[in-house]
C-alpha cells in the first residue's frame, strides 16, 4: 500500500472502506517502528501524521544509539541513511570563550549521525513496504471512545474504528490531555532545544575538527553557550554540514534568561573556537523543539488502556545524562515492544487493558525503564545553577592558572583554592560532585 497525502479533514474518504486492526497517531520513530512490526507481522495497520511527512515535525540534535534499532530493522546498518558513525566523543566547559576539554577517541562506534528526517522517512518506507498506510497532512483530535473502551481515532467530523490505538503524538500530549490520562505539561518537565544546520564540504569537518574520511563526532559543551542557563551545546558532525545547537531547560530559561535564545546560540557561535569550525559554511536549515526532560516524573500513571498504549515522547521516554542524550533509540525500541503486546493481545482476541499491560512488563524489563529509573536523579541536579554558572568559570579559571605559566607554576590545590576564593567552598564543590557522580 503506499502513503496517502491529502488535506486535513479529506483524509478519511481514502481509507474508510478498509478495516484496520491498528491506528497509530505520529509518524516519529515510536509510531513507525511500530507500525513496521505489526504490519510485518500481518496486521492491517494505518499511520495519521499531522504533518506533510513522516517525522517532518521531529526535531533533535543528530545522535542516534544503533543497537535497539538493529534489533527492531534487519540489516540496518547497512540500509539505514547513517551521515557518519560517531568514533570521536568530546565534553567540554566552556567560560570567557576559553575552553576545558575531554576527548574520547575509538574505533568501535555504538551510536550514528543522521538527518531525522531521512531516518523517520526510511523507517516509514520500510513500514509500508511491510503493509501498513501513511496518512499525512491529517490532526487527530481525539480517540474515539465506546462504553469507556478506546474504538478508533477522530479527526474533524470523521469517526476510524479500529481495534487498538498506539499514541506516538510526541512531547505535546494534546490527545492525552483531552482524555485527562495526563496533566498539561508543566515548563518545569520540558526543555527547549534550538538547532541550525550548516553546509561545510567534508574535507574542512574533517579537517577542522581533527577527524578521518566518514568519521563522526559528538561533541557536548556547557556553561557559556546557554548563556550559563541549565542546559547544554552540541555539535555533530553530517557527511557535509554540521548540526550546531543547544537545549535549556524551559522554566530556567524563562525566569533567568536575560536575551532571547536565539541570540545566545549566535553568541556561541561567534566564540573564537566556534567560529573557526563553522567558518565560510552556509545556514541550510534552523529549527526549534520541545523536548521532554522529566522522565518517568512526566509519564501518564498508565502507559496502556483499554484499547490504547503510549509510546516515545509522550510516555516521556528520554534521558539526559549530560555528557549524552538518548530519545530517538529509546522511542523506537517502546514501539517496537507495544507492537509485541498487540501482537499478544490480537493471538488472544482482546485488547482489554489486563491484555495490554504485558507492555508496561515488557518496558519494566527493557533498558529504557531499567536507564530511566538508574538515572532517575540526573534531571533535578542537571537544572543546578551551579554547575552551569559557578563552576564552569571556576574549572576554567584553574586551567588557566595551571596551563598559562609566568613565572612560579600553582599545585592543583591552589589554583583550586584561588580560583573558588569568594565564590563557594571546596566542600559544596565536592558534594556537588559526589551528586553528579552518583546519578550518571
Amino acid at each position: 500500500m503506499r502513503s496517502l497525502v491529502v488535506q486535513g479533514v479529506c483524509w478519511l474518504p481514502y481509507i474508510n472502506n478498509a478495516k484496520f486492526d491498528v491506528a497509530v497517531i505520529g509518524a516519529g520513530p515510536a509510531g513507525l517502528s511500530a507500525a513496521y512490526i505489526l504490519a510485518k507481522n500481518g496486521l492491517k495497520v494505518v499511520v495519521l501524521e499531522r504533518g506533510r511527512t513522516p517525522g517532518s515535525k521531529n526535531l533533535y540534535g543528530g545522535r542516534v544509539y544503533a543497537k535497539p534499532l538493529e534489533e527492531i530493522y534487519e540489516n540496518f546498518r547497512d540500509e539505514a541513511p547513517i551521515e557518519r558513525w560517531v568514533k570521536k566523543e568530546r565534553f567540554s566547559i566552556m567560560s570567557r570563550g576559553e575552553l576545558l576539554t575531554v576527548e574520547y577517541s575509538s574505533q568501535d562506534s555504538t551510536s550514528f549521525v543522521a538527518y531525522l528526517s531521512k531516518l523517520t522517512s526510511w523507517m516509514a518506507q520500510k513500514a509500508e513496504e511491510a503493509g501498513a498506510v501513511i496518512v499525512t497532512d491529517v490532526r487527530v483530535d481525539k480517540l474515539y471512545l465506546e462504553d469507556g473502551i478506546v474504538k478508533g481515532v477522530v479527526s474533524s467530523d470523521d469517526i476510524l474504528k479500529t481495534d487498538v490505538v498506539v499514541d506516538a503524538e510526541g512531547v505535546n500530549r494534546l490527545i492525552l490531555e483531552r482524555l485527562r490520562l495526563v496533566e498539561k505539561l508543566n515548563p518545569s518537565q520540558v526543555a527547549l532545544g534550538l538547532k541550525q544546520v550548516i553546509r561545510l564540504e567534508p574535507v574542512k569537518i574533517e579537517a577542522r575538527l581533527g577527524l578521518s574520511p566518514e568519521e563522526g563526532l559528538a561533541w557536548l559543551i556547557v556553561g557559556e553557550p546557554t548563556g550559563f542557563l541549565p542546559g547544554g551545546a552540541f555539535i555533530y558532525t553530517n557527511s557535509s554540514t554540521l548540526s550546531i545547537g543547544f537545549v535549556v531547560f524551559l522554566n530556567e530559561a524563562c525566569k533567568r534568561a536575560t536575551k532571547h535564545v536565539f541570540d545566545i546560540l549566535e553568541e556561541f557561535k561567534q566564540t573564537p573556537a566556534i567560529k573557526n569550525i563553522i567558518s565560510d559554511g552556509v545556514l541550510v536549515e534552523y529549527g526549534a523543539h520541545l523536548t521532554p526532560e522529566a522522565g518517568l516524573d512526566m509519564s501518564p500513571p498508565r502507559l496502556y488502556s483499554d484499547g490504547l498504549l503510549v509510546v516515545g515522547d509522550a510516555a516521556g521516554l528520554l534521558l539526559n545524562l549530560g555528557y549524552t542524550i538518548r530519545g530517538v533509540d529509546f522511542a523506537a525500541y517502546s514501539g517496537y515492544l507495544a507492537a509485541k503486546t498487540i501482537l499478544k493481545a490480537h493471538s488472544e482476541g482482546s485488547y482489554r487493558k489486563e491484555n495490554l499491560m504485558l507492555y508496561q512488563k515488557l518496558l519494566e524489563e527493557s533498558f529504557i525503564m531499567k536507564e530511566l529509573r538508574r538515572h532517575r536523579g540526573i534531571s533535578k541536579i542537571l537544572r543546578s545553577s551551579e554547575i552551569f554558572t559557578e563552576y564552569p568559570e571556576i574549572l576554567i579559571d584553574v586551567a588557566g592558572k595551571l596551563f598559562q605559566i609566568q613565572d612560579s607554576s600553582p599545585t592543583l590545590m591552589q589554583a583550586l583554592r584561588e580560583s573558588i576564593k569568594g565564590k563557594t567552598s571546596l566542600v559544596k564543590i565536592l558534594w556537588d560532585m559526589f551528586k553528579v557522580v552518583r546519578a550518571i
